[in-house]
């Protein structure tokens, strides 16, 4: 695995609480493939104040719609008590490739929403409503439009350059 600094992150999972008497800590699944844990000997730890730590994945399991984790040198309940908060990464070179076309909710966040050369704003978050995607975008002044990942109104779509073009229906903007 990368050195642990020098990376960005995709964050697959959070500590939530401590489980049993072994070290064992269950987090909140934050990736939308839980398999990826079974090729997973290294995790990167980020605590709460931003320090990364890399660490030896012991063993995991599902339970319900989380996954209960067993991080080595976390032995005992006090030690897993210590991981409340922290996050549980792998490297952004380690992330599961989607297909063409389809884009992390990491990857959209953060970039300007253009209509034509017109910047509208950042994506600040993407909603899942169903089976639709929305981005929420916010202006300068922090007023949010909703605008549909749809294909009729998202033209271009350039993640490393941290741009989205859209061509708008008629009133949309104004909602």
């Amino acid at each position: 695995m990368e050195d642990a600094g020098a990376s960005e992150l995709v964050i697959i999972a959070r500590a939530v609480k401590p489980r049993g008497l072994k070290g064992e800590i269950v987090a909140e699944l934050l990736t939308d493939f839980p398999d990826r844990f079974e090729d997973l000997e290294e995790l990167i730890l980020v605590s709460p104040s931003g320090e990364r730590t890399i660490k030896r994945l012991e063993d995991f399991w599902f339970q319900n719609d989380r996954v209960v984790l067993k991080v080595a040198g976390y032995d005992d309940v006090d030690a897993a008590k210590e991981l409340v908060g922290f996050e549980f990464a792998v490297p952004e070179s380690e992330r599961v490739p989607l297909p063409a076309d389809h884009y992390y909710d990491w990857e959209l966040e953060g970039c300007t929403v253009k209509v034509g050369a017109e910047s509208i704003g950042k994506v600040n978050s993407v909603l899942k409503t169903g089976g639709a995607e929305i981005l929420v975008v916010a202006d300068d002044s922090g007023k949010e439009r909703l605008i549909p990942l749809a294909d009729e109104i998202v033209v271009e779509v350039d993640a490393a350059g941290k741009t989205i073009v859209i061509d708008p229906p008629e009133g949309l903007l104004d909602l």
